[in-house]
């Protein structure tokens, strides 16, 4: 497999400039048709998920590495609403619709858009090509400094990447589209053209069952293959140590990547416990935040599970969340809430919570908050704030796409309720979430629910 990823002549940003992304949205038997036979449907569509995944990736480094004035990246869509896309990829790019036609004229439809848009280099790349990084781009956007055009030639006669300073049409006229051909069609055309020509590394697109080869042992795409996310499992605690030796005895059934239990300086046995029950137990100062952010940096998982200390997801916990996060528009999820209190009020808790998180997707986190790693990194994790970090994490999920709420529920603990009351501790969580959407500062409402003897631990 070829990264390519130290060019000396790295690429220094001294204009505005455009990546284009063409890629369609991951519906089974809307993608990827060639490989369906010797994948199936519904491994296709995940396998072309992963690989626009990993392509923009590389064109955010760029990005990053350049500066958002610098570069723009432009996801040229087919297949579904700009929304599904937004959730699917997030929301830092600019989504275009490609073009009707051709696969010629959709891509002379995007650089003639990007160049309208003021950009004075452009750069547009397929979705398959697992040997694309962000060294690549940047050499290309290096490359059109001294030549007109860019490009990135396929192992199968065609091009993943073609870039250009200004339009040239011509370029996309009268080609052989689909063939081994396209390749040596397009450098013809430059040339007759009078356009000077730098070409890239060759990379193998991944399109037909024998492109498989080469990507049956990569690690970024094992999961989609084989259809088996790895679930990190990550639990803050503070004194917990009533608690979490039965979470943990319950997720032993469970075939998880890892446990990783996030102290925040407990005076009791958590740690000890936590330890000898064989999960990773680290050390971190400092509120709820930052202990499941520096869990989930240290993750393996494809896919974050953040636990409360005393709250037991459902049996077959892990194949339900993939199951639900599989669908590309589902952004996050939490299970129904369910507590160990008897009553009728602590059902009527249960039943307006449940209410509240399916209609309007606003879970806690008691009911066991999932997503997939890279939207939590997309999304910047949890915000540094003492208190409400998940509500305000969920808030901006929401912004996003679709959170799910699951059939299947969470039990937790009602010890609170039992301590404070039923009525009491749902005044003081409404209070809470009213006095945050009103803009309190976050100390401040941390202050008054430790006040409240709604936080003894953190």
């Amino acid at each position: 497999m070829l990264y390519f990823s130290n060019y000396s002549d790295a690429w220094e940003p001294d204009m505005p400039s455009a990546i284009l992304i063409f890629t369609r949205f991951p519906l089974p038997g809307k993608v990827k048709a060639r490989l369906v036979p010797a994948l199936g449907q519904r491994v296709a569509a995940r396998l072309h998920r992963r690989m626009a995944e990993h392509t923009l990736k590389s064109a955010r480094s760029v990005r990053s590495d350049s500066g958002p004035d610098a570069v723009e990246i432009a996801v040229c869509t087919s297949g579904a609403r700009r929304g599904d896309f937004r959730a699917w990829l997030g929301r830092d790019v600019r989504y275009l619709r490609q073009a009707s036609g051709d696969i010629g004229k959709r891509m002379r439809e995007a650089f003639q858009s990007a160049f309208d848009r003021g950009a004075k280099s452009a750069l547009l790349v397929g979705s398959d090509i697992p040997g694309l990084c962000s060294g690549i781009l940047e050499k290309a956007l290096s490359g059109l400094r001294d030549h007109d055009v860019v490009l990135g030639p396929a192992a199968d006669g065609g091009y993943y990447l073609i870039g250009m300073n200004s339009p040239h049409p011509e370029l996309f006229a009268r080609k052989d589209w689909g063939t081994g051909s396209v390749g040596r069609q397009t450098r013809s055309a430059a040339r007759n053209l009078g356009l000077t020509l730098m070409e890239l590394p060759t990379l193998q697109d991944v399109d037909r069952p024998e492109d498989l080869a080469s990507i049956r042992n990569d690690p970024r795409f094992r999961s989609a293959l084989e259809g088996r996310a790895e679930v990190s499992v990550i639990i803050p605690t503070c004194n917990e140590a009533a608690a979490i030796g039965r979470t943990l005895r319950h997720l032993a059934w469970e075939p998880v990547s890892e446990i990783i239990v996030c102290d925040g300086g407990s005076a009791d046995a958590t740690g000890e416990i936590a330890a000898g029950a064989g999960a990773v137990v680290l050390k971190v100062p400092g509120g709820r935040a930052r202990q499941q952010n520096e869990g989930a940096h240290l993750a393996k998982g494809d896919i974050l599970l953040f636990l409360h200390a005393d709250t037991l997801p459902p049996a077959g916990f892990g194949d339900i969340i993939r199951e639900a996060l599989d669908d590309p528009r589902t952004v996050a999820g939490a299970f129904r809430l369910r507590t160990d209190g008897a009553g009728i009020a602590m059902r009527l808790v249960e039943g307006l919570a449940n209410f509240r998180s399916a209609f309007l997707q606003y879970p806690y986190g008691d009911q066991g908050l999932f997503m997939e790693k890279r939207v939590f990194d997309e999304e910047g994790g949890f915000s540094s704030l003492p208190i409400m970090e998940d509500f305000e994490l969920v808030g901006r999920l929401r912004r996003r796409g679709r959170i799910a709420t699951l059939e299947k529920a969470a039990l937790t603990s009602a010890r609170r309720w039992k301590r404070l009351g039923v009525l009491r501790t749902t005044l003081i969580n409404r209070i809470m979430i009213a006095g945050f959407r009103c803009g309190i500062p976050a100390h401040r409402l941390e202050r008054f629910y430790r006040d409240a003897g709604m936080r003894k631990n953190n």
